[in-house]
């Protein structure tokens, strides 16, 4: 039984039982439990510490920008007990991510990516969870004249033509992805012109430069809900069912990567799916009581 002992306290044990034989301690052997006892605490709380389960999560950034993942994560981190580190990033780098084995689960908003990711067996269990919309901001008095559009195509066709500045986001997103398939909709390489300025930022901060710029831009309604008190900018389309936002949740592939945590990305995955994870994403709302986020889970 002693050997099983961790070292310190065997250390104690014997100790005592050495100096059970004399009528006390010295103050030596004193000091020495008292030094042993303390290194113990000290090890048994950074054991505590280190046995927290954590899962990494790579999320687009406009999931991170709307302030869902502060209203929901907690929920799920009281039930569940798994803390979730969340890397806010394009669509397409949390992919790449993913395709890596250097996380566990990704969330974002690019449906035929996703789809070609888990064909390719880099992920698994991918589940619709929710969806907004794109909508184009600009502007409030609106010079490009959008507000008489109602399609997105037709309204990039007519920024140029109106000599007003667009900002992308220029990071492989999936807003940018969209933003992409509707330029070439509309039969314009936007790349390389001066009137296009690409940011490289998430959708929060391109939407402060566009607002800089009294410039144009494609960004979620979540983002745009959550972040537009602080921007002189309005909508000035939206609409179009070509704008459709979906987002969706994958577990890395344990099969390609055995170190991932699949037993708890699961238990996320499982949680944004149920009722309970539904009625959270449902219930974040903007101070006018707009949703950010549409649950469908599937």
């Amino acid at each position: 039984m002693l050997s099983e002992l961790p070292a310190s306290l065997r250390d104690i044990i014997v100790l005592r039982r050495e100096n059970s034989s004399r009528k006390g301690y010295d103050v030596f052997n004193k000091a020495k439990i008292v030094v042993i006892l303390i290194a113990c605490v000290f090890v048994l709380s950074s054991v505590c510490v280190s046995a927290e389960t954590v899962l990494h999560c790579e999320s687009t950034t406009s999931v991170w920008d709307s302030g869902l993942f502060d209203y929901i994560l907690p929920l799920f981190s009281n039930k569940t007990g798994i803390k979730v580190e969340v890397n806010a990033v394009g669509t397409g780098i949390a992919i790449a991510i993913g395709k890596r084995g250097d996380t566990d689960v990704v969330f974002v908003h690019d449906k035929e990516e996703e789809l070609k990711a888990v064909n390719e067996g880099f992920f698994i269990n991918r589940h619709d969870v929710m969806y907004n919309d794109f909508v184009i901001i600009g502007p409030s008095d609106d010079p490009g004249k959008i507000r008489e559009i109602t399609t997105a195509v037709d309204a990039f066709k007519r920024l140029p033509e109106n000599g007003q500045f667009f900002v992308s986001r220029g990071d492989a997103s999936g807003t940018h992805k969209k933003e992409l398939s509707i330029w070439q909709k509309a039969g314009i390489d936007p790349r390389g012109q001066k009137w296009y300025i690409e940011s490289g930022f998430g959708m929060a901060k391109t939407a402060q430069i566009a607002n800089e710029k009294r410039a144009y831009t494609l960004i979620d309604r979540g983002t745009w809900l959550a972040a537009k008190d602080g921007l002189a900018m309005a909508i000035v389309l939206e609409g179009d069912p070509g704008l459709l936002n979906q987002y969706g949740v994958m577990a890395v592939n344990p099969e390609k990567y055995q170190h991932v945590k699949y037993k708890e990305a699961m238990e996320f995955i499982n949680w944004l799916i149920s009722q309970e994870g539904q009625q959270a994403i449902a219930s974040l709302k903007d101070a006018n009581g707009n949703p950010l986020f549409i649950p469908n889970a599937k």
